[in-house]
C-alpha cells in the first residue's frame, strides 16, 4: 500500500490517475474512512494495490 498526499479535488481525478480506473474511487474512499468523493485542504490518502478487475461497473470497450 502506498500514500500519496494531494491538494483539494476529488477522489475521481485521483482514482484515474493512480489506479487507472475513476470508478475505483469507493476502494480509496474505503480504505481512508471518506463517504464524500469531494475534498479541499492537502489530504493524505492511503492507496489500495492496483487491480484492474476491481472496476466500478463501467464496461471496457
Amino acid at each position: 500500500m502506498r500514500t500519496i498526499t494531494v491538494a483539494g479535488g476529488n477522489l475521481f481525478r485521483v482514482a484515474a490517475d493512480e489506479l487507472g480506473d475513476a470508478t475505483q474511487w469507493v476502494r480509496i474512499a474505503a480504505l481512508n474512512g471518506m463517504k464524500d468523493p469531494m475534498f479541499s485542504g492537502v489530504v493524505t490518502l492511503r492507496l489500495p494495490a492496483r487491480d484492474a478487475l476491481a472496476g466500478g461497473g463501467v464496461a471496457r470497450l
